[in-house]
């Protein structure tokens, strides 16, 4: 992609070279510290493409499986995971730290083998098993040992890939089981059978639409990264909103939501955009703490972004058994609100910096953008195919797949073709664009490539899905949920907004360190029935738990999306963490307002209605942003001071008013906001 190139002195450039290499060589070890997916094993050589070639063949059997295969639920969900288990042990190592090229230890290679061996033992006699009464399976040593095995393999590969937060999570639920199943004299065996073979608990819902819907997905994903789209969106929010105030942060802003879509990682989408976006905003003005919270908002933001969603948006579909074009729709409002939040926060902290936006030197070629948005048309496709119905998510993502291979040929073809043209017209930069194009080029290898990348993401997320489904297991089995429901709805004596407080923190905590599917599946499990009970909608209950799940990515004190953003901006991760949660307001305030009134997701709306909403909440959004901000609010000291506080309280009244749905409630927050505006303009001229 073409831009024009703003002359600097040799020095310059040479500075800007270094800190650019720096960064390149500072995000692997970013990722691999605050993403455990990065956390993987280095093979070379003949290894290494073992390695790729069995990544890939499982990408392959996700694909035919969810299209054309008609196996028994229990022996496709078995093998699934038993291929997880394979694969996780061969990428992930024990322990963080430098590792030996092409190097597994023994105990790595036994785990590998009996975990995926406990798997297997049920794919190959699922059947025998179903027609087997329990009381002689539980007799059978071997039937249990096996579930042992396979429960502990998982556990440990969840470490390694995920993170200890979910297992602590699942290790008290446990605990509790098993206190429970004793308590009662009950057979230790039941418990193996409930969470192991039953479909309550490893094979639950969540292993269930992994292995049908959410894999076949990653690897569109995967597909799409090799055409090219992330550095594309991000070169297209530059082009966007670069020169504006603040230029740099508002493309983050825009860059990460649009990456968000695909990548499913807040912390992956951190480290990746904020590579470019964080150094750009520290050189136009911004904070260190500020530029990191910027990305880390932003790109936590992108787990709620529809089509995609973090993946959730096909879970949450099952969860609720209505059409996943239904979902999207409903979040695309929430969504846009939360990004205008941090989009209104960052303009306003332009504007109280003075900063300016990027020259027009430094700006992409809108033209040459509008050229390449064909590298859009997967995308476009998918949500097509899905929200049409006119055939089914597996097959809406594997003619997606096919898009991008077609898109990448494209490519290939217009990309030469300008070089060509370049080249015929004498232009100087021909070489240099030769060689990009060349290094960019949509090949063969790129569809391995692409399908081994997908089977490696697959792995994390199958392993939080079974984990999940083990929680949701202890839950089932124990009668635990019921308890939990009851406590709080008792607690919050009939009080809806006591009860949404409560439900909130719960999220939160649980949410914290846990990927977003994993995080959607616990929260949709204990959560969501609590304020079901308390008759929030159905569809409002699981988005309001869904959206506190999601931030606790940047809620301190453990948030690894905003620790990710102060490890590229050198900043403090507390106060990145503190940041990234103002500027997020928006992601703590409407899941609120839409339990409290579904209008906000447009259940029983009409469209009038739906376009008042949508004004309102705009208006109240920036209310809200301006109030948080203090941007020409006030004096820094005296009776200026007051005004000031009072003139950020009222706006924030009055943005609350705007946002929560109802005439009432409009018309006196565009009173209380008009009085503001009001206020600063002829406050201001009394002061000159």
């Amino acid at each position: 992609m073409r831009k024009r190139v703003k002359d600097a002195t040799p020095g310059m450039k040479t500075e800007a070279v270094n800190e650019e290499q720096n960064i390149a060589a500072n995000v692997d070890e970013i990722m691999r510290k605050y993403d455990r997916e990065s956390n993987t094993r280095i093979w070379e050589g003949i290894p290494k493409i073992v390695v790729g070639i069995i990544l890939a063949l499982f990408s392959l059997f996700c694909i035919y499986v969810t299209l054309f295969a008609n196996f028994l639920e229990q022996v496709r969900l078995s093998s699934f995971l038993g291929l997880v288990i394979v694969m996780g042990y061969l990428t992930y190592p024990a322990k963080k730290g430098k590792m030996q090229p092409n190097y597994m230890p023994w105990y790595d290679i036994l785990l590998m083998v009996v975990g995926s061996a406990a798997f297997f033992y049920y794919t190959f006699n699922a059947e025998t098993l179903l027609n087997t009464g329990l009381k002689m399976k539980l007799q059978d040593p071997f039937y249990i040992i096996a579930g042992i095995i396979g429960l502990v393999v998982l556990a440990e590969l969840c470490r390694r890939s995920v993170g200890l937060p979910i297992l602590c999570v699942a290790g008290a639920f446990l605990a509790y089981t098993i206190f429970w199943y004793v308590k009662d004299g009950k057979m230790m065996g039941k418990i193996v059978h409930e969470l192991f073979y039953n479909e309550n608990g490893i094979f639950s819902t969540p292993v269930n639409v992994c292995s049908k819907y959410i894999v076949v997905f990653i690897i569109f994903g995967a597909f799409l990264e090799k055409t090219g789209i992330s550095t594309y969106f991000i070169e297209l929010a530059n082009g966007l909103t670069g020169k504006y105030a603040g230029g740099p942060a508002k493309v983050a802003v825009v860059s990460s939501a649009l990456c968000g879509m695909v990548s499913g990682s807040s912390v992956g989408n951190t480290v990746t955009t904020g590579s470019i976006t964080i150094p750009m905003m520290k050189k136009t003005g911004y904070d260190k703490n500020f530029s990191g919270a910027v990305e880390a908002a932003a790109s936590t933001g992108g787990q709620i972004m529809p089509p995609i969603m973090g993946a959730a948006a096909f879970l949450m579909a099952d969860y609720l058994g209505v059409p996943y074009s239904d979902i999207i729709g409903r979040a695309i409002l929430p969504a846009c609100l939360y990004f205008m939040g941090v989009f209104l926060s960052v303009h306003l902290e332009a504007k109280r910096l003075g900063l300016k936006g990027l020259s027009k030197e430094q700006l992409p070629v809108l033209k040459e953008l509008v050229k390449e948005s064909y590298l859009l048309l997967p995308l476009f496709i998918l949500i097509y195919l899905v929200c049409s119905q006119t055939m089914t998510m597996q097959s809406s993502a594997a003619w997606s797949i096919l898009a991008t291979i077609v898109v990448g040929v494209i490519s290939n073809y217009l990309r030469m073709r300008k070089v060509l043209k370049m080249a015929r017209e004498g232009d100087l930069q021909a070489t240099e664009e030769a060689e990009k194009v060349t290094g960019q080029q949509f090949r063969l290898i790129h569809i391995f490539e692409a399908l081994e990348n997908g089977g490696r993401s697959c792995i994390s997320v199958a392993v939080a899905c079974g984990i999940a489904g083990l929680i949701i297991g202890c839950l089932t089995v124990t009668g635990l949920a019921s308890t939990v429901i009851n406590t709080i709805v008792m607690i919050s004596q009939g009080k809806l907004f006591l009860g949404l407080l409560l439900t909130m923190i719960c999220c939160i905590i649980l949410g914290m360190g846990i990927p977003t599917t994993a995080t959607y599946c616990i929260m949709a499990s204990t959560c969501a029935p609590i304020l079901i009970q308390m008759g929030v909608p159905m569809i409002c209950a699981h988005f309001f738990v869904f959206y506190y799940g999601i931030v606790a990515d940047i809620t301190p004190p453990v948030a690894l999306a905003a620790y990710a953003g102060a490890a590229i901006s050198g900043g403090s991760p507390m106060k990145t963490g503190v940041n990234a949660t103002r500027l997020a307001i928006a992601g703590f305030i409407i899941p609120f307002i839409f339990a409290l009134s579904p209008d906000m997701l447009l259940v029983n709306t009409t469209w009038y209605e739906v376009l008042l909403i949508t004004v309102t909440s705009i208006i109240g959004m920036y209310g809200v942003c301006y109030g948080l901000s203090g941007f020409g609010a006030g004096e820094e000291s005296g009776s200026g001071r007051i005004s000031g506080i009072c003139k950020r309280i009222i706006s924030i009244a009055g943005g609350l008013l705007l946002i929560y749905p109802g005439i009432g409630t409009d018309v006196f927050g565009v009173a209380l906001i008009g009085a503001v505006m009001l206020w600063r303009r002829f406050g201001n001229k009394e002061k000159a």
